[in-house]
């Protein structure tokens, strides 16, 4: 049901439905999340919510990018200024879609949504970008899922630029519904 809004006309009470547009806001994705990834497909499900590929982008500052944990899970260690600058995927997404990924990315307990400011790198086909998406070379705030709840020890496993579950660091990434 939309939201009504109440106007009086000629001594009449008009009640009016107004859809009520809601605001997309961009999320930074770097793991399992990406294109060709382990949990793409639920950037992609529209009963998630609205996910709207934007482009890719790269972290402003560096971060640590760990592998970590029996089900190699990525993490970005809310360290700013260590470890390398972060490639991954820009989405506009919805109060819906950022509803489920709070809820997936199990926020705020294993991860927090923090603003971090992206550099645009590229756009989907090279081309200029859709109507309403962000420059090629910009610099955009996103949320991203990074955590400051980290085993200590993960501060001196390898960093990576870029993840891939089938990288060549042999940690592939174990689904949820196939952990024990």
């Amino acid at each position: 049901m939309f939201p009504q809004s109440v106007i009086m006309y000629q001594g009449l009470f008009l009640f009016i439905s107004v859809p009520f547009v809601r605001r997309m806001v961009h999320v930074f994705v770097y793991g399992t999340l990406k294109k060709s990834q382990p949990n793409y497909p639920y950037m992609i499900n529209g009963a998630n919510g609205t996910a709207r590929f934007q482009g890719k982008g790269l972290t402003v500052e560096k971060y640590p990018l760990v592998i970590a944990g029996k089900y190699n899970i990525p993490y970005l260690l809310n360290i700013p200024g260590t470890g390398h600058r972060v490639t991954g995927e820009i989405y506009a997404v919805n109060d819906q879609m950022l509803q489920f990924l709070d809820e997936f990315e199990n926020c705020p307990d294993m991860y927090q949504r923090t603003p971090v400011r992206i550099e645009v790198v590229e756009q989907e086909d090279g081309s200029s970008p859709p109507e309403g998406a962000p420059a090629v070379n910009s610099i955009l705030e996103c949320y991203v899922y990074s955590t400051t709840t980290y085993q200590p020890e993960w501060i001196h496993l390898p960093y990576y630029d870029n993840y891939d579950s089938f990288g060549k660091h042999g940690l592939p990434y174990v689904l949820r519904e196939s952990r024990v």
